[in-house]
């Protein structure tokens, strides 16, 4: 057996919940419905009101500031907070690269590059501070704030890049949302084929669906003569918006977006979260397990992350590996209950990135430390993405004990 010890601080005070909704196909309709109002009500306020743009820019953006306000208020996910806000922040983000490009005549080529580098600083940022720039866990209004920029640069972006290819390539409103619909195919064909990281087919998937919705809402609203439907920016906002408000008063009646949270009950002595899939029954595990148990009252939980492949699944394909995990949990809680002396407990999560699962089981009881089991590195997927440092970022303390091989001594 091997174990590295990280001794941090004390955890932070994690009392908020997720403030994102899970991505489901509620999610992605709702967003392509935001980005088409984005353009459309953008549209209609600076032309139809005769407001001009820099004065739109104002008015959005104000209204904006104070949703935020009432969103960075809330504990948890509020779904009409939550899409008010994704709605003006595609307006603000458009508006932001309309104004580039109109009032100062800065070139699409400019502001798609400029736009690309700010991004990446966000999530290399995002990134550095929290080691995750998964949307599973919004808990802190640090990682909120993240959050938040990057999607008002995700709308900037994806504004100049679509506007810039519908201008070099003229290819006309409806074959530019076929493109983008294609293009979108194709990522999540990379990530369920090829298996193309969830996050970041995420963050690419939802910068694509900026051009896709603007190409949808240009070819509804837009003149015959230019290439639309003639609807009119009012009849298309308004058909929109109305749609937003339908799917948004389900979701808030049902919850079908929002993250589940149980809160455990306060214990008298240490909750220690036990995080393993495959090596959940092994003797450096067990070992550790004793060791720890001889240190004085404590409670044990393991925690086995969802083994699929990739995020999104069928309920057949869920159940199935939910299942894989209860049959982990079965074999080992009998040898975790002789290790601590008392009983354990166990949970399967429906997350399949370890850190998302992590964060979620601490987010919904109280535990005080961590012990994270892999396989050796030549085998291991969790120390290739350097999961023991990312867990330690947390705050808590966490032991990292990797299993024996036969090829390679225990490894530290």
């Amino acid at each position: 057996m091997a174990t590295v010890a990280h001794s941090t601080a004390s955890a932070r005070a994690r009392k908020m919940l997720n403030k994102v909704p899970e991505v489901t196909l509620y999610f992605w309709i709702i967003k392509v419905l935001c980005t088409t109002v984005g353009e459309t009500a953008s549209d209609y306020l600076a032309t139809n009101l005769s407001l001009g743009l820099t004065k739109t820019t104002f008015i959005t953006g104000s209204l904006l500031i104070a949703t935020l306000a009432f969103q960075f208020r809330a504990r948890r996910y509020i779904p009409g907070v939550y899409w008010l806000g994704v709605v003006l922040i595609s307006v603000v983000g458009t508006q932001i690269t309309d104004n580039l490009t109109d009032n100062f005549g800065v070139s699409l080529v400019t502001t798609t590059i400029v736009f690309s580098i700010l991004l990446a600083i966000v999530f290399a940022i995002w990134w550095g501070s929290e080691r995750t720039l998964s949307i599973h866990t919004i808990y802190t209004t640090k990682r909120e704030s993240f959050y938040w920029l990057a999607v008002l640069f995700t709308f900037a972006l994806g504004t100049a890049a679509g506007d810039l290819t519908a201008e070099r390539l003229s290819v006309g409103y409806a074959w530019s949302a076929v493109l983008f619909a294609a293009v979108i195919g194709a990522v999540a064909l990379a990530h369920y084929g090829f298996r193309l990281n969830a996050v970041l087919a995420f963050w690419i998937a939802y910068i694509l669906t900026r051009p896709l919705g603007a190409s949808m809402g240009d070819l509804l609203s837009q003149a015959r003569a230019d290439g639309g439907l003639g609807l009119g920016t009012t009849a298309t906002s308004a058909i929109f918006l109305g749609a937003i408000l339908v799917v948004v008063a389900y979701l808030s009646v049902t919850r079908k977006d929002a993250t589940e949270t149980r809160v455990g009950e306060l214990a008298p002595h240490a909750q220690v979260l036990v995080v393993a899939n495959k090596t959940a029954a092994t003797p450096a595990l067990l070992d550790a397990v004793r060791h720890r148990a001889t240190l004085g009252p404590a409670r044990f939980h393991l925690l086995v992350p969802n083994p699929a492949a990739h995020a999104e699944l069928t309920e057949a394909e869920r159940e199935r590996h939910h299942t894989e995990g209860e049959h982990v949990l079965e074999l080992a809680l009998p040898l975790l209950d002789r290790a601590a002396g008392a009983p354990a407990e166990g949970s399967v999560s429906v997350r399949h990135d370890p850190m998302d699962a992590i964060e979620e089981t601490l987010q919904s009881g109280d535990f005080h430390e961590i012990i994270l089991s892999t396989l050796p590195h030549g085998v291991s997927r969790w120390l290739h993405t350097d999961l023991p440092s990312r867990v330690a970022h947390l705050g808590l303390p966490i032991t990292t004990v990797v299993a024996e091989s036969r090829r390679t001594p225990a490894l530290a």
